[in-house]
């Protein structure tokens, strides 16, 4: 059989490294060409690696969360070639042979066996039933887990009463199983899977001392070096500013009665963004990426904005580019149509880059306030909270409105909070007086 070798193939767009995060095969598979083999993440696109062959899989070069140079040897296969070898004659008896270990046994007669018979060794008597009074009554009784009296000194070694100790273990209760009652390290194990003993009102309530290890990889890692930097780099200032949201709601509820079939359906987010758009405009600082390394703030023209998604893989931004460019409708397609693409895995690298500022939202789980952490390296991010009906004094009466809080953070190094408060109340402004938001101008 000849030796085929699979190498991390090179991704495009000058990418050198890639994170293996999901294998499709294991060592002794056969695979058809064509059949996945595995996946590897570079950024936040997921690529997957097929067969270009039939044959089995004998080596796999990476774990999971490894991260393989592009060109590395990462898969061998067995394959039929021009060189492989044909089974001789002799090897398959052989391999069929082998699963019978003792075919000799059979032509030893009864009068061979009997002298072979002492090297087997003699069968252990049973135990004489213990005396009442004598101390072999010690392993019975702890096996069935009962406590020892006040003045009885469990038998263990130091070793095991230092780490019960330790533990706040009390030996009279923990049920030895070796000679005499004795307790082991084995039997400390056993205790403490099994718990305290459960009063006999709660049965079934123990401790569970589990522990799963679970590996960072794939998009998880990819957040969390992210996250990571974003705190450690950007000192973050947060302005929380509550919005009654009464009039945009309703003005969103009749235009989603009156699209037509070919229209999405609004959410609050396409009239947040082009808020955002109008905002911008008057403050274009918060639009912006700060390059620290080389102390240059790029302030972009164009709103690029960010979408934080959830997905089933983790948290992930896609892109709504020029966002000034488009009106409520195309807003509002362009973002269903991002949100889908990233949760079903089929976003592109330049769909989920390239933001210049961004907008978070948990919907109706919302909460009152949150602390959103800045999508580095942008320097500013909208947060949006649930939407919750409460009393609001007109000046002469408690009337019911829909009041929202936005929950917003700054780079403080680029924006100051001042800034950051006309930003957000220039929104407000917008969001609690729509018929602003359609004004040009």
């Amino acid at each position: 059989m000849a030796e085929h070798v699979i190498k991390l193939p090179d991704v495009g767009e000058g990418v050198a490294e890639a994170e293996l995060v999901e294998w499709h095969v294991k060592v002794g598979d056969l695979v058809r060409e064509d059949m996945l083999l595995a996946a590897v993440m570079t950024d936040k696109a997921t690529v997957e690696i097929p067969s270009p062959v039939h044959g089995e899989i004998t080596w796999l070069g990476a774990e999971i969360g490894d991260v393989v140079a592009v060109g590395s040897p990462l898969i061998r296969l067995k394959v039929e070639g021009e060189t492989a070898e044909e089974p001789s004659a002799t090897e398959a008896p052989k391999a069929i042979e082998e699963p019978k270990p003792e075919p000799a046994a059979k032509a030893i007669d009864a009068t061979e066996a009997k002298p072979a018979a002492p090297a087997v060794a003699p069968a252990a008597p049973a135990p004489k039933p213990a005396p009442a009074n004598g101390r072999n009554h010690f392993p019975a009784r702890s096996q069935l887990g009962a406590p020892r009296a006040e003045d009885e000194k469990p038998l263990a070694s130091p070793a095991v009463r230092l780490r019960a100790t330790e533990a706040g273990i009390d030996l009279r209760q923990v049920p030895g199983t070796g000679p005499a009652g004795r307790i082991s390290h084995e039997d400390i194990d056993a205790f403490l899977a099994r718990g305290p003993q459960a009063p006999t009102g709660a049965p079934g309530l123990a401790r569970n001392t589990s522990v799963e290890d679970i590996k960072v990889v794939g998009l998880r890692r990819r957040i969390a070096e992210k996250m990571a930097v974003a705190k450690s780099r950007i000192p973050h200032i947060t302005y929380v500013e509550e919005i009654d949201v009464t009039a945009v709601e309703d003005l969103r509820a009749a235009l989603n009665k009156q699209k037509r079939p070919d229209q999405p359906k609004l959410t609050l987010l396409p009239f947040l963004m082009r808020a955002m758009v109008k905002a911008i405009a008057d403050q274009p600082n918060v639009n912006a990426i700060f390059d620290d390394e080389a102390g240059v703030v790029h302030q972009y023209g164009g709103v690029h904005i960010g979408i934080a998604t959830q997905t089933p893989g983790g948290l992930m931004v896609p892109v709504v580019r020029h966002a000034e460019a488009r009106d409520i409708w195309d807003s509002a397609a362009e973002l269903a149509r991002l949100s889908d693409a990233a949760r079903t895995g089929t976003a592109t690298r330049e769909e989920l880059s390239g933001s210049t500022i961004t907008i978070t939202s948990l919907g109706a789980m919302g909460g009152v306030a949150t602390t959103p952490v800045i999508n580095h390296p942008e320097v500013s991010i909208v947060g949006v909270n649930k939407i919750m009906v409460r009393p609001v004094w007109d000046g002469t009466q408690f009337i019911p409105r829909k009041m929202m809080n936005l929950s917003s953070s700054f780079d403080h190094r680029v924006v100051d909070g001042w800034d950051a408060a006309v930003f957000i109340q220039r929104i407000k402004t917008l969001l609690e007086t729509p018929a602003l938001i359609f004004v040009e101008g």
